[in-house]
């Protein structure tokens, strides 16, 4: 095909398209266990819920009403105030609907919002900095541009039992002229890292001094999904762009994504929806909302969604350091999101070539090299290191953890 130079951009193949393919894979194959996507657990009380709203919904005329028309570009005007006054009330932001946007999911944000501030300037190129890898593997090719991420390697602190856990090098960061963006997720997918206050507060500060947006993207945070393990104090200025998602709350498919951040950038993101695609999706908004005005969602994520996660976590904890019994397995120490990031050290295999073994062996994981964005080159820390999702039922779970210890072992 004769494509343009954006065609030939997203002509390739890239890391999100592969986790996106596997995840299809396996949903249509009974035999693969799928510990490798992103899909969030169905835990039975959250999707009772669901169901049990969308019923309502349906039956007083406002599930259809929201298929049947458009909203704004910038999304359903009584979901942004529902979620200002939530977000006011949680954390006293201060905020109005005028500071929220809703996009097609949280992916579509990262696409505008990285390529608003980053690339080419008239006769400069600024950059995306990412403090620390590794990385969300969406962030990897959504720039219109080659180049579009700078990135450090984290300081590795080596925990008891097993953990370790990684950490910003601000001795080693900088923020340059080409600076366009910064960016953290937190927790961070795929090692369950979730910064410390004082490292937000100095990527902030950092931030600011140089005027350059900190975009935290938080689809495992709190107050929603509040899918992390340790208490951490959120924030938002007026040069912080928060991330958010219904995804991990249990709704991928509605494809529902939630900015936060100063006006401009509401009307310049919201803009884009417009020519783009028009409007965000109805149904997602329409939903939470409810959940919102009946004051169920804070417990259903605190008393719920959280401690599901926490316990499946420790579970496979457990089972990992029981099958594999060997010091040169490090696991990161879990303190959110909906994965284990797995260190084998001294392997003698890249953690893709791993993936092609556990493959054949119909487990499904995804290799850690793909989570490194604007690094040259990849390490061999990076080559010896996977992400496991831990969210599906224990029977898989185990039998999963059981073929991993088995084929690893073969390249030690």
């Amino acid at each position: 095909m004769n494509f343009s130079d954006f065609g030939q951009r997203f002509n390739a193949y890239s890391g999100i398209t592969h986790l996106m393919d596997d995840l299809n894979e396996g949903l249509l194959q009974d035999d693969v266990i799928m510990l490798g996507g992103g899909n969030p657990a169905q835990i039975p009380e959250v999707l009772e819920q669901f169901q049990q709203t969308l019923q309502a919904l349906l039956q007083q005329g406002e599930l259809l009403k929201a298929m049947a028309n458009y909203d704004g570009p910038q999304g359903k005007q009584a979901f942004l105030e529902a979620l200002a006054d939530y977000f006011n009330q949680q954390f006293n932001w201060g905020i109005s609907s005028k500071n929220i946007a809703l996009t097609h999911g949280s992916q579509s944000a990262f696409f505008a919002l990285f390529n608003s501030y980053a690339g080419r300037k008239g006769n400069t190129k600024s950059h995306v900095l990412l403090p620390i890898t590794p990385e969300y593997i969406g962030y990897s090719d959504v720039g219109i541009e080659d180049d579009l991420f700078v990135s450090l390697e984290p300081k590795i602190e080596i925990l008891d039992k097993q953990f370790f856990k990684y950490h910003i090098d601000f001795e080693n960061l900088q923020l340059t002229r080409d600076t366009g963006l910064v960016c953290v997720s937190r927790p961070t997918n795929p090692s369950g890292n979730v910064l410390t206050d004082a490292e937000c507060q100095h990527l902030d500060r950092l931030a600011r001094n140089k005027n350059v947006p900190l975009l935290v993207d938080n689809a495992y945070g709190t107050p929603f999904p509040h899918i992390i393990f340790n208490e951490v104090a959120p924030f938002w200025n007026d040069n912080t762009i928060v991330c958010l998602s219904l995804s991990k709350l249990g709704l991928p498919g509605v494809r529902t994504g939630i900015v936060i951040a100063n006006e401009d950038v509401i009307k310049q993101l919201s803009n884009m929806t417009a020519i783009t695609s028009l409007a965000p999706g109805g149904v997602g908004p329409v939903l939470v909302n409810d959940l919102l005005s009946k004051q169920t969602l804070t417990a259903l994520c605190d008393e719920v969604i959280q401690p599901f996660y926490k316990k499946r976590c420790e579970l496979a904890v457990k089972w990992l350091k029981q099958s594999i019994a060997d010091e040169r397995l490090h696991i990161h120490l879990p303190e959110g999101a909906i994965f284990l990031w797995l260190w084998f050290e001294g392997l003698s295999i890249s953690s893709s070539e791993l993936y092609q073994q556990l493959k054949k062996e119909k487990l499904l994981v995804v290799p850690g090299e793909y989570f490194f964005p604007g690094q040259k080159t990849i390490s061999e820390h990076a080559q010896s290191c996977i992400r496991m999702n831990y969210v599906q039922s224990e029977e898989d779970l185990r039998k999963g953890i059981e073929i991993l210890a088995r084929v690893v072992k073969q390249y030690w």
